[in-house]
């Protein structure tokens, strides 16, 4: 072999190794495949955030069968939100690698059509088998885009260093602990952290100080059902699908609701809520059916007086 030769193998492998090794780390967000790791989660979501953007679902890769809902309601897709074009202003989400699920908030405060949407995938394999969306707009229980986009985007949502990550585990009993004090109203159980802030639709119970509560306005005699959850370590937080109440006589509303958690060394940082259901529908009953009715007063007074985003009164 001559110089010559030796000096292009040589020049080739230079140019070709660099390329290699890129294409087997694509960046965070890049047009890898759909798949239940870290990197092929984000896809899904990139494209879902594409699709609600446009209305058009063409560019998700759906699996035969796909499962959708709305609000607890298995709906045709073409029917659904999600083929209703916005402008998203702000959206989060979590990737559970271990259920191969993601979760994203997305707000929009359009005048003409504001939402908050908190939107649940499944992915098998390389297709997306389920998405499953909560929503609400104006209307709806303590509702207000603008306040829920100033509020939550504020936050620190970022990634917990791995060595002060809280297990799968600890995060989901946060949850439960939370969601279990609706019930029998034992909120001595849930990891309270200070400070915690709760955004609710829109209202908020922070005042900026080190003392500020998530136990402002948590009631009892409510049992908060179909409970599923997506889990990402990662980012210490938790979000719960469930209904408020389990639907029945004497289980409150069944109003179809997300509760989405920041945990910080095993305390409750962050709380969102999302619950569908009209503002209008609540009204104040006599207090011998309030256990019945599993609404308590501080809703019925919100939704007989037709008023929202105030502080200390949400459910």
């Amino acid at each position: 072999m001559n110089r010559s030769a030796l000096k292009w193998i040589v020049l080739a492998s230079a140019v070709l190794v660099p390329a290699v090794g890129s294409a087997q780390q694509p960046p965070a967000g890049s047009n890898q495949t759909v798949s239940c790791v870290r990197g092929g989660l984000q896809r899904a979501v990139n494209l879902y955030i594409e699709a609600q953007t446009k209305g058009d679902v063409s560019g998700l890769p759906l699996a035969n069968g796909l499962g959708y809902v709305e609000n607890m309601t298995p709906v045709a897709i073409d029917m659904g939100v999600i083929k209703t074009p916005m402008k998203i202003d702000h959206h989060f989400s979590l990737l559970d690698e271990s259920t191969c699920q993601t979760f994203t908030e997305v707000v929009v405060t359009d005048a003409a059509k504001p939402y908050v949407l908190g939107t649940r995938m499944r992915v098998n394999h390389d297709k997306i088998a389920e998405i499953e969306t909560v929503w609400t707009t104006t209307g709806y229980w303590l509702f207000n885009a603008e306040n829920y986009l100033k509020y939550s985007s504020s936050e620190d949502w970022g990634p917990i260093p791995p060595e002060r990550r809280d297990t799968r585990g600890t995060l989901v009993a946060a949850a439960n602990a939370y969601l279990d004090a609706f019930l029998e109203g034992k909120i001595d159980r849930v990891p309270w952290g200070f400070p915690c802030v709760r955004v609710e639709g829109g209202a908020y119970t922070g005042k900026g100080t080190p003392t500020d509560s998530c136990e402002v306005g948590v009631p009892s005699g409510v049992n908060i059902a179909n409970r599923h959850f997506v889990v990402d370590e990662v980012l210490g937080s938790v979000v719960a699908f469930c209904t408020f109440g389990a639907g029945g006589p004497n289980g409150g509303s069944g109003a179809a609701d997300t509760h989405l958690f920041r945990v910080e060394n095993g305390k409750l940082r962050y709380v969102h809520t999302l619950t569908h259901l009209l503002q209008a529908s609540f009204r104040r009953p006599p207090a011998q059916q309030d256990q019945q009715t599993g609404q308590p007063a501080q809703q019925g007074q919100q939704g007989q007086q037709g008023q929202q985003g105030q502080q200390g009164q949400q459910r």
